[in-house]
């Protein structure tokens, strides 16, 4: 994981180096010696060698250097500051999808191949070709702007969260539905669920106790992929609902060429997602039996 997370910072921070252009190139171009000070002044003008292991050095320590554009802020407080929007609205996102996808699927899958389940799997499939930056922008103009009945965004209440997320969350819910949606017709045909069956126990019981625990697997392994994508997804939610978080924080260094800025997201969104990775790995391996009595073969 070390290593993966070496490798996505050191290909950033080449990336950025040698793209064309620089922090300081405007639409008005500034005096040559101006530069020339600015540039001393981040230490701009040493070797990329040099400026590499500077900077790794910095972020051994935690330290992800002052921001090129932000003058009166550093990196590390411009992520302070961004970062618990972000989680929020990603979490409420999750959660969102869970709550929403998982019933959605087991629903469809109780009733296969009934009118129920042709009009919630067609509802999935709308769901899925739905991107936040489609439903973002018609949130806004429904909700927000026609109805009155949230705020557009901009965080100036707990309930400016409530329109990201829901539309962050619908290709995910979608998405989760469907995965749940065929676990739960794979687990239904098992040999413990028929018995279960056979003796007449109703479908929730049956749903809760038997069908759940092994169709819950495969959602679990969608968590991670499903996390990284919604972290990606935050950069264009927020500067639809202009959220002052990360995400919009990194579109605006990618914009303005904070070289700092940009590092600075880079390092907390590749974290992040090796992370929850890790996370949902080792929660595929804590509720997934086979996985554990491969383990312990191999270790025997």
């Amino acid at each position: 994981m070390l290593i993966t997370f070496w490798v996505v910072i050191s290909v950033a921070f080449f990336l950025l180096r040698l793209a064309p252009g620089g922090p300081f190139d405007g639409d008005r171009r500034m005096p040559p010696e101006v530069e020339e000070n600015l540039l001393k002044a981040y230490n701009l003008d040493d070797p990329l060698p040099i400026q590499y292991g500077r900077y790794v050095w910095n972020l051994v320590r935690f330290d992800l250097g002052p921001s090129l554009k932000h003058h009166d802020f550093t990196v590390n407080e411009l992520i302070a500051a961004g970062l618990p929007v972000s989680l929020s609205v990603g979490a409420l996102a999750l959660v969102i999808a869970l709550v929403l996808g998982i019933p959605i699927g087991c629903a469809a899958a109780f009733r296969h191949n009934s009118w129920l389940d042709n009009c919630l799997s067609s509802t999935t499939t709308f769901g899925l070709a739905l991107p936040p930056i489609v439903t973002g922008p018609l949130f806004v103009l429904l909700f927000a702007v026609t109805l009155r009945w949230l705020p557009a965004g901009a965080m100036d209440a707990a309930s400016s969260l409530i329109l990201p997320s829901i539309a962050l969350a619908i290709p995910h819910a979608a998405a989760t539905a469907k995965l749940m949606r065929g676990s739960c017709i794979d687990t239904l045909r098992q040999n413990h669920v028929l018995t279960a069956r056979s003796k007449g126990l109703n479908s929730l019981r049956l749903a809760i106790h038997h069908v759940l625990p092994s169709a819950m697997i495969p959602v679990l392994s969608f968590l991670g992929p499903a996390a990284a994508t919604v972290i990606a997804g935050s950069l264009v939610i927020e500067e639809v609902f202009s959220l002052p978080g990360l995400g919009r924080y990194f579109v605006q260094g990618a914009l303005n060429r904070d070289y700092t800025l940009v590092m600075g997201g880079v390092v907390v969104y590749a974290a992040l997602i090796l992370m929850l990775n890790f996370v949902v790995d080792t929660l595929y391996f804590r509720f997934d039996p086979r996985i554990r009595s491969q383990s312990q073969a191999q270790a025997t």
